[in-house]
């Protein structure tokens, strides 16, 4: 099976058919097959009600996540995939008192198998998809298949310096990363290294162009303008000038010898430029 993070697998036809009836979801729990659908709400015992059109889906509290059982996982992990597509395997099919069809249901059965045909072969240096799930100051959360999360640290994200995750990546977005180590199906992730060299991203760029730009910070001696995720210039003070801003600057000059792009800020743009698209070397 191709494991990917958490959403790639709803919209297909195959998991469309195995989830809009019950002969579908009883071939699933058969086959061992990963489904995906809509977390509705998690109750108050944290199990999570999962829309299925062919009867109520229940993942409970302890089935959640992997980690939830022992307390290696908090809640949050749970209370956070409300409205969101979870994947999970079918582990039992049974009714109610009042005869309504109950679909007992294992997102950490879905994680476990993950890890055990994925994440114990990743070794250092491998590249893998992740999509990005939530922002925080110190880095950037990403699942990196079945829900499974892994962090890249603010410093690993680009060369350039950046103030939040927030300036590089969007919740939702589809990146690569590096395996920085894996330690006990622990995956400690990097993600500056797949941005290019000095020499690769200045290839990109020639002295005498006007180029876009967003100012990363503001010193004594100078403004540092980011011009790609890993490559950087400096360009002289300027008193209406701040980070953050987008903005538009003449390359001055490229130095290879001493790795230096010296720039002219031209003009500011009112608006902060959005995340752009990364491309990767």
């Amino acid at each position: 099976m191709n494991y990917r993070p958490e959403g790639c697998l709803f919209r297909t036809a195959e998991n469309q058919r195995a989830i809009s009836n019950i002969e579908g979801i009883e071939d699933a729990m058969k086959k061992g097959t990963i489904l995906e659908a809509r977390a509705a709400l998690c109750d108050s015992s944290h199990d999570l009600i999962v829309d299925l059109p062919c009867g109520k889906g229940i993942i409970p509290r302890e089935e959640g996540a992997v980690g939830i059982k022992d307390g290696k996982t908090r809640d949050i992990a749970l209370i956070s995939r409300v409205n969101k597509i979870v994947c999970f395997k079918v582990t039992e099919i049974c009714t109610d008192k009042d005869g309504n069809t109950i679909i007992k249901l294992s997102r950490a059965e879905a994680q476990r198998e993950f890890i055990e045909n994925c994440v114990r072969k990743f070794s250092a240096g491998d590249v893998i998809e992740a999509r990005v799930t939530h922002l925080e100051q110190f880095g950037c959360f990403v699942d990196i298949g079945c829900g499974v999360p892994s962090l890249i640290p603010i410093d690993a994200i680009s060369v350039s310096r950046i103030s939040h995750p927030s300036d590089r990546f969007h919740a939702g977005q589809f990146i690569r990363a590096v395996v920085r180590s894996n330690e006990n199906d622990r995956i400690c992730l990097t993600h500056k290294e797949l941005l290019g060299t000095w020499e690769e991203n200045t290839a990109c760029f020639e002295a005498g162009e006007t180029v876009s730009g967003v100012v990363r910070s503001v010193e004594d001696y100078g403004i540092f303008v980011e011009l790609s995720p890993n490559l950087a210039g400096l360009a002289e003070l300027r008193n209406d000038v701040h980070p953050g801003e987008s903005v538009s600057v003449y390359i001055k000059a490229i130095i290879p010898e001493k790795m230096k792009v010296k720039l002219v800020i031209v003009d500011t743009c009112e608006d902060c430029e959005p995340c752009r698209d990364i491309n990767y070397f």
